[in-house]
């Protein structure tokens, strides 16, 4: 009997051999990878988070349904059925990312013209596109950043969504990637008719490969604004209006990641926002179902058509009925008492255990009424701040990638060769502070800290440095200011007197002499 090692052996060998006798080529194993992936439920939870994001909910499909024969459930169209969504995803998302990527980054290093060379780089609408790939992270577990050059020739980021990126990594840990699929939509068409058209490009070393997908099989892009379905990833013109193409030596794709799994915000709370979205959509639909349109009782009613006592009943609001003997007509309701506070506990819970699964802060809580301590503050900020740490490790990594290509742009452009040169990039997190109390602690820390670390703390300070500057430049200003208004100088008042400096100044008569007592 084989043991179970050698089972395994035996069972690889057969499937490397049953490969070896198939010889899949590389287009069609595009072509199964892409089509496994694109109903993935990875993918489709990453499409989920955006959607949930842009206040696309499951509610929206909901149908109101009541119990038919055989005790299935059947779908009913004459009842109330609301669609109510209060989207405390979204602002969880909005919340996460901004108080990480809402404020500026601070670039520190020792060689000060790098650092300036990158701040013209890590420009205003590159924090944008940081901010942004922050929530699409949030969305889809990890987002994309693609360096190219525009048409003024200045590098660039674009962002790509996780669910338009098929990455193959080499390692296990997803930190090397060895090349990546991007399927697309775009919006064409087919002699006059429009057409959605599915589009693939693949980025490796050599270039982009693109394709256009028909079902399931890829065929090479080679329509007349793009005769090569191949392309490389820069292209540079010389002086003679020679074109040459350049390709990256790594693959142009930095990954965004949330966390080191990759798991969408949205998996962790889909099932509270569900919940949320119904019991506000229920409890609107009991409210309206008032005498028009809940379940009436008739006794001894003037006539026989049900569907014509509804529509009197809705255009009238009156019922008309009669009595017979002893029989009394009349119309009662069946009807349950809706109790508004069981929703109101209810949605409570839900959104309490929304705020706490997804790591975040009530701004509401009531450790910040009246005049709480910075003790409470950061004790309401201790998840999001976890939380924080872990997407900081994430992001700082991803900047070394950044920092590579920047490194590459610099040296090719001619600004320097700035391979190794080291520097920090810090986050400054817009943490809600007591500004009383830092404020005191600050003015409290003079002559015990140097004045940059104190001015470093203070709340209203975002750069030390330049506050320093403006003190420098503020003392000296007074200064200058003060020896105008006293126009002092010992010398010209000495000349005045008609005095010299060396010689004492004549005597006046009335001047006590030497010797003598004033």
């Amino acid at each position: 009997m084989l043991n179970f090692v050698d089972f395994l052996t035996s069972k690889v060998t057969n499937l490397i051999l049953q490969g070896a006798s198939s010889r899949m080529s590389d287009k069609e194993f595009l072509e199964k990878e892409i089509a496994r992936w694109k109903s993935s439920p990875h993918r489709i939870m990453q499409i989920k988070g955006h959607l949930y994001y842009d206040n696309e909910h499951d509610i929206l499909t909901r149908k109101r349904t009541m119990i038919g024969e055989g005790g299935k459930l059947q779908v009913v169209d004459n009842l109330p059925n609301n669609r109510l969504i209060d989207n405390q995803y979204a602002k969880m998302v909005n919340q996460k990312a901004n108080y990480l990527l809402g404020q500026p980054f601070v670039i520190e290093g020792e060689n000060a013209g790098y650092v300036e060379l990158l701040k013209e780089v890590f420009n205003k609408r590159f924090m944008k596109t940081l901010k942004n790939g922050g929530k699409a992270a949030l969305n889809g577990g990890l987002a994309w950043l693609y360096p190219y050059y525009t048409d003024a020739g200045e590098l660039a980021f674009r962002l790509f969504p996780s669910y338009e990126i098929l990455p193959f990594w080499k390692d296990s840990e997803h930190t090397i990637l060895d090349f990546a699929v991007r399927l697309y939509l775009v919006m064409g068409y087919e002699g006059t008719i429009p057409k959605v058209i599915e589009k693939v490009e693949v980025y490796d070393l050599t270039g982009i490969h693109k394709f256009i997908l028909d079902g399931e099989v890829l065929i090479p892009d080679v329509s007349t604004e793009n005769e090569n379905f191949e392309s490389p990833y820069v292209t540079a013109i010389d002086s003679e209006g020679e074109v040459t193409g350049l390709n990256w030596e790594k693959i142009p794709l930095i990954p965004l990641k949330y966390n080191e799994r990759e798991i969408p915000l949205i998996k962790k709370v889909k099932t509270l926002q569900d919940g949320i979205n119904v019991m506000l959509s229920d409890f609107e639909n009991n409210m309206q179902e008032d005498s028009r349109n809940t379940i009436l009782v008739l006794k001894n009613y003037d006539g026989q058509d049900l569907g014509e006592f509804r529509r009197n009943l809705a255009t009238f609001g009156a019922v008309k009925i009669r009595c017979s003997g002893d029989t009394n007509g009349g119309v009662e309701t069946l009807e349950i008492t809706v109790n508004a506070e069981n929703y109101k506990v209810i949605v409570e819970i839900f959104k309490k255990a929304l705020i706490e699964n997804a790591m975040g802060y009530d701004a509401k809580d009531d450790r910040l009424s009246g005049n709480p301590n910075q003790m409470n503050i950061q004790s309401m900020y201790s998840d999001i701040d976890l939380d924080a740490n872990d997407m900081e490790t994430e992001f700082q990594a991803a900047f070394e990638e950044i920092l590579w290509f920047v490194n590459v742009h610099l040296a090719n452009t001619g600004k320097g060769d700035f391979d190794g040169e080291k520097v920090d990039v810090i986050f400054n997190r817009d943490i809600l502070i007591n500004e009383t109390e830092a404020i005191e602690n600050c003015s409290k820390s003079v002559g015990i800290l140097s004045d940059e670390t104190v001015i470093g703390q203070h709340p209203w300070i975002d750069d030390p440095k330049k506050e320093m500057e403006r003190l420098k430049k503020q003392k000296e200003e007074e200064q200058a200011e003060f020896e105008r208004q006293q126009g002092y100088n010992p010398f010209q008042q000495a000349g005045k007197a008609g005095n010299q400096p060396g010689k004492s100044p004549p005597k006046k008569e009335g001047d006590p002499g030497e010797g003598e007592k004033v």
